[in-house]
């Protein structure tokens, strides 16, 4: 087959995150922290894709693409491929709590507890934790209590032998709580840490005091549910309303796996297997002592610097360097790229709360898919309506798993005097879009900014993204164009410069391909230069085949999903591949073509899905100033040149590390910064 299966090829990338666990260039903390972003990744591809595929096993489907066999035969496949990471995984583990015990730190349980120890443990339990539990005694006259995806337990069973009595019994470990303690320790002493997973255990005979029983143990293990959306049609309905009680009903989604303590008696596995109703050899998957692995990306640090990753500073950017003036007319003078987490996400807030106090700023349009909690930029929003300012705010309810938290952001907007508008009806809308009016005399002025990440503060500072912020009215009259098809689904605007999902992506790539096709025919130079999250269209995908058997030099760095079969004889011997995979999460999308000696630069939300070009509405964005692009090009060539953390995709998707013959080591993210620091000093 010419492609590879999505699917699988998720697994692999998630296989190159672990791999930073094991990665002894990886700070120690970090690679336990790894372990966690590992684990919070692989709940939501069973949450979200694995359950995907078992709706079209249960709907029989034969051909699948990537996957020469049935969607049944995936299922199997993706479980096999798992167990085989989830032996990685132990190991990877393992190895880290050796090498924290050398460094100082052990995690204990409540077996290896001194006495002064157990009376700490004692009293925590006592005054933090037993009030907060909840024990269920498992019964055949009552039912089976409902258990949440998001949580864990611990499966108890008490053993009478005498009477030969065995009860089992139930306790979530509360989310409430941080999952680890740290142990009281004096100076130089070794730092112990502790789940309290393992202190409830230590209090298991106090909680079940009542009974009668020769032995107690607890077995941790957890349930992931369907989370696909089944959004209601019903007409007497807002989206809203059909939104919140879809979300309310993702809660009682089916069990899609079940992760337990392989040392769990079959006794009890197979009671709970019965109550939950799944199928024996279904993704029920047997692992270690803990689970619910991503609460290891909080994982104390006991202020040992050398343990973790050196902190980084974002920096100002040349431009704003020790410069009192107004961002929106240095963005009148000039466009500015921002390139975040190495530059100031602050300038972005800096910008929208001088637009909500500008007198002469009239009106801001933003879409939001993403936003934090406590989000600064929201309440920039709030303080230009209270300005006087129309704002309006395209807001994404559809955002995965961020359901919750936009639709609370919308209700707030709403209740602050601003207008909210909610997307396209059947299309996502995913782009990262400003637009600020200005009026000056008689002159309107338009500042827009077109991005690849959301307007999110917290994942500013571990994501890689662009922000483009720009007054060249090329640009800033067609991000015009694309509010209005958000106000007016009627209205299908022509774009020249934008290339718009799902009006013109298409067409606008393949035609971008296709010059190269044709410069090389003729024997002049062409290349391809893709940076993305996600490259999966399989028509896109043929095309870059073609190129590729034109001529065309594709260089592509994934970072995810990639079903590109690199290197094949006559299909693709012109395409290289590699994935990034280090400290920040690569998302930035950015697309270079040849153009016959005059290259074009663009960035993008969207990434070469089928979703993000026909099913969504993605904006990809000419980068048209020579300096932003000559600073676009540096940094895909020392993405390319990365010897540390860059993995080599190729037909074995075996994520074998990128080395070359360069004496120095390149770590493309820290080259960046560092790249970005001396610009700052020259």
């Amino acid at each position: 087959m010419d492609l590879f299966n999505r699917e699988l090829s998720w697994l692999s990338f998630n296989e190159r995150v672990l791999q930073e666990a094991l990665d002894l260039n990886t700070p120690l903390i970090e690679r336990i922290r790894f372990l966690g972003i590992y684990s919070n990744n692989l709940d939501e591809f069973f949450r979200v894709r694995v359950a995907t595929v078992r709706r079209l096993a249960v709907l029989n489907v034969k051909k699948l693409e990537g996957f020469p066999g049935t969607a049944e035969a995936l299922l199997i496949e993706v479980k096999k491929e798992v167990l085989k990471q989830q032996q990685l995984f132990e190991l990877a583990y393992e190895n880290i709590l050796t090498t924290l015990k050398k460094n100082g730190i052990v995690q204990c349980n409540e077996i290896n507890l001194r006495p002064s120890e157990q009376e700490y443990v004692r009293e925590y339990f006592q005054d933090v934790i037993r009030a907060r539990i909840a024990p269920i005694i498992l019964s055949d006259k009552m039912p089976f209590p409902h258990l949440n995806d998001d949580a864990i337990y611990l499966a108890v069973k008490m053993v009478e032998y005498e009477k030969k009595k065995v009860r089992y019994a139930i306790i979530e470990i509360p989310k409430s709580l941080n999952r680890f303690v740290v142990l009281p320790f004096e100076k130089g002493e070794i730092r112990k840490v502790m789940l309290i997973d393992d202190i409830i255990r230590f209090g298991l005979k106090d909680v079940f005091s009542i009974f009668n029983f020769d032995k107690i143990d607890a077995y941790t293990f957890k349930i992931t549910r369907d989370a696909e959306l089944d959004i209601e049609d019903d007409i007497l309905q807002s989206f809203l309303e059909k939104m919140k009680k879809s979300v309310a009903l993702r809660k009682e989604g089916d069990p899609v796996r079940m992760v337990y303590d392989a040392s769990i008696p079959i006794d009890l596995l197979h009671y709970l297997i019965n109550e939950l109703d799944l199928l024996v050899g279904e993704n029920i998957i047997p692992g270690g002592k803990y689970h619910n692995f991503k609460d290891f990306m909080g994982f104390p640090d006991f202020g040992m610097k050398e343990l973790v990753f050196p902190k980084l500073k974002p920096l100002e950017h040349p431009v704003f360097k020790n410069s009192n003036k107004s961002i929106l007319k240095t963005i009148l003078n000039q466009d500015v790229l921002l390139t975040y987490p190495f530059q100031k996400f602050q300038y972005l807030v800096d910008l929208l709360q001088e637009a909500a106090i500008d007198p002469k700023v009239q009106s801001i349009k933003v879409n939001l898919y993403r936003v934090a909690k406590d989000s600064q930029i929201i309440n920039s929003l709030i303080c230009a309506t209270r300005n006087g300012k129309k704002v309006t705010v395209v807001i994404e309810l559809l955002a995965r798993f961020d359901e919750e938290n936009n639709m609370k952001w919308a209700k707030y907007l709403e209740n602050n005097d601003v207008q909210v508008i909610f997307g396209v009806p059947g299309l996502k809308v995913h782009s990262k879009l400003i637009l600020i009016k200005r009026k000056t005399g008689n002159k309107v002025q338009s500042i827009a900014h077109v991005g690849t990440g959301n307007f999110h503060e917290k994942t500013a500072e571990i994501y890689t993204d662009y922000g483009l912020l720009t007054a060249n009215s090329r640009i800033t009259k067609e991000v015009d164009k694309v509010f209005k098809i958000f106000k007016s689904n009627i209205d299908r605007s022509l774009f020249r410069e934008l290339i718009v999902s799902p009006f013109s992506s298409r067409r606008k790539f393949n035609a971008l391909i296709e010059q190269e096709i044709k410069m090389a025919k003729n024997g002049e130079e062409a290349y391809i230069e893709l940076k993305l999250n996600n490259l999966v269209d399989s028509k896109l995908i043929k095309k870059l085949y073609e190129a590729s058997n034109a001529g065309v030099q594709i260089k592509c760095i994934v970072r995810g999903i990639c079903a590109v079969k690199p290197g094949v004889k006559g299909l693709s011997e012109n395409i290289e591949v590699r994935s990034v995979v280090g400290r920040f999460l690569e998302h930035t999308r950015l697309f270079i073509f040849s153009g016959g000696g005059s290259p074009k630069y663009f960035i993008s939300s969207a990434d070469w899905m089928e979703r993000n070009i026909d099913k969504r509405i993605e904006v990809t964005c000419p980068i048209l100033d020579k300096g932003i692009q000559k600073d676009l090009k540096e940094m895909f060539d020392t993405y390319w040149a990365d010897n540390v953390k860059s993995r080599i995709i190729d037909v074995n998707q075996k994520n074998k590390y990128y080395s070359n013959d360069n004496p120095k080591k390149i770590n493309a993210q820290m080259e960046v910064y560092q790249n970005f620091k001396k610009k700052l000093k020259g």
